[in-house]
């Protein structure tokens, strides 16, 4: 079997997939048929820490770390280290009953204490992402003994079990939390997981080991018991096109963000393809209404109108790539509005008629509209690599050369991910676009990314930085509502104004992809962020 022997491989070398001898090493722990081996997994990009508030990190936290909580395929949470729970008749106390018995891999209890200092630990700084979920909703969180949780609420949350089953609410040891380096949390957090986390050659690889003792699975799982796979090496291969190769040259098992181009050959060639949309804010393209060209609602329908979305999507993402709309929710996301989604059809003429209107009647040299003296020229920088993929940075030239059309100028910014993640055009005065998404379970990420951002209560979430108080009742009301149907008109009335207002625009559904080699069965994608889950997987031989 030619597997993991990169060294082997005509196509590429082991510098392209930046990878040192390590890589080879992984078959010494390939032993027997089926069970106890190494599956070999390229993913595209490395975080900074296993465990944090990225989806990159959420995946691989999810391989180290339970939560209490898991989703179902239909949206709903299942037992995990909680085995039930329930809400107050007011809303605001939950109660969750906890496995008895389950240890972390430092053999300290998980418990309900354990896992009230992890909550005290997000909100403290400890996840940011888990942070702005719980924020202006979380109250403490007490252990009432050592196997039940309560949990206390400053407004009632119905969603509460749904929301934590994303992996950034893993739980840690709280000895660790305590005792060990926050270099050390980072590069290797202790949980109770199926695996934990034996090397990290940065650059290169995760090398994760089974738990021997893993005694807490999902009730969604598909091996109840310790996983059968010895060891997954979890690899870095930026390169889309590389990681392909690589699976079709047997050197590795299963690849993560299929690149479009290659899928058909993919599914030909007897490869397992596994496509999901992940639900919250989809690849959309949120307008600055605070400063520039965008302050003017007329000239946000006028770029919205200037652009053939579905065409640009089909041609770049070959239908594997589904086009958005909706640039608030995608259509994996509970309460989903189609109205939003509909709300605005290529219409150059109307785009024209709108931006004559708002007195951009003069033209440049290059053509370009402009209005006393000024360019129509936005300014649209990008996580290149991080953010957005291959495939997405093609879409977002597309809309560039097709807001040419209608003369808008697009400047295109590729940046870094190290740039980005320092904050680089995260302020107004920076960008005029916005081109991101955030996955979520729920709806309840507009209130994440349109929270009113104000000077004494700022919301870095909310890409727009607007200060709207009708539509921050919307998703309050959404938030809180008991009532599915309350709960779900309040929450398609928010992306039905966001549309309105055109606020922000659809692009395209993010997805989360693999592709498996033939050999290997039972990897599948769990439900709240589409992320690989390793614990069933085996080989057929």
């Amino acid at each position: 079997m030619s597997r993991r022997h990169l060294s082997t491989l005509a196509l590429f070398s082991a510098a392209a997939l930046g990878l040192t001898a390590c890589a080879g090493g992984a078959t010494a722990a390939d032993g027997g048929a089926g069970t106890d081996r190494t599956l070999v997994y390229a993913h595209q990009q490395e975080p900074a820490c296993v465990f944090g508030g990225w989806i990159e990190q959420a995946y691989l936290s999810y391989q180290v770390l339970d939560s209490l909580t898991s989703l179902d395929e239909n949206g709903k949470a299942v037992p995990w280290l909680a085995t039930d729970w329930k809400s107050s008749a007011d809303g605001l106390t939950w109660t969750l009953n906890l496995k008895d018995g389950v240890k972390f891999t430092d053999g300290t209890a998980v418990d309900a204490a354990a896992v009230a200092a992890n909550f005290d630990y997000w909100v403290d700084g400890g996840n940011s992402t888990a942070a702005v979920w719980l924020g202006g909703y979380y109250d403490s969180a007490k252990a009432v003994d050592a196997t039940t949780l309560a949990i206390k609420l400053k407004r009632p949350y119905p969603q509460l079990p749904e929301t934590i089953s994303q992996g950034y609410f893993g739980i840690q040891s709280a000895k660790a939390l305590k005792e060990r380096t926050a270099e050390q949390n980072c590069e290797a957090p202790i949980g109770s997981g199926a695996f934990t986390v034996s090397e990290w050659n940065r650059g290169q690889n995760i090398l994760l080991k089974r738990n021997d003792e893993y005694a807490s699975w999902p009730a969604n799982a598909k091996v109840q018991g310790p996983a059968k796979l010895a060891a997954v090496d979890w690899r870095f291969v930026p390169d889309g096109t590389t990681r392909a190769t690589a699976l079709k040259a047997d050197e590795v098992d299963a690849i993560y963000d299929v690149p479009a181009i290659d899928w058909q050959q993919l599914e030909q060639g007897g490869f397992q393809l596994q496509k999901y949309v992940t639900g919250g804010r989809p690849q959309a393209l949120t307008f600055n209404t605070r400063e520039g060209i965008f302050k003017d609602e007329s000239v946000r329908k006028a770029f919205a109108y200037s652009l053939d979305r579905p065409a640009l999507v089909k041609t770049v993402g070959l239908d594997v790539i589904p086009f958005e709309g909706n640039g608030s929710v995608s259509q994996a996301t509970t309460d989903y509005s189609q109205k939003a989604a509909d709300a605005y059809g290529y219409d150059a003429a109307k785009a024209n008629q709108l931006l004559d209107a708002a007195g951009w009647t003069e033209r440049d040299a290059e053509g370009y509209r402009t209005k006393d003296g000024k360019v129509l020229e936005a300014k649209l920088p990008y996580g290149a690599g991080s953010i957005v993929t291959a495939d997405g940075a093609s879409i977002l030239q597309g809309v560039a050369e097709q807001a040419k059309a209608v003369v808008f100028k697009v400047t295109l910014i590729s940046v870094p991910q190290s740039e980005l993640f320092s904050g680089a055009y995260s302020k107004p005065n920076e960008r005029d676009i916005y081109a991101g998404y955030w996955t979520s379970v729920t709806s309840g990420i507009l209130y994440i990314n349109w929270r009113p951002d104000t000077e004494k209560s700022p919301n870095g979430n909310n890409s727009a930085f607007t200060q709207d108080a009708t539509l921050e009742k919307f998703i309050l009301k959404g938030n809180s509502a008991s009532d599915p149907a309350e709960r779900a008109k309040a929450y398609q009335d928010a992306q039905e104004y966001i549309a309105d207002h055109a606020y922000a625009i659809g692009l395209y559904d993010r997805l989360s992809t693999l592709a498996v080699a033939p050999d290997v069965v039972d990897v599948w994608q769990e439900h709240s962020q589409g992320g690989p889950v390793f614990h069933d997987a085996h080989f057929s031989s």
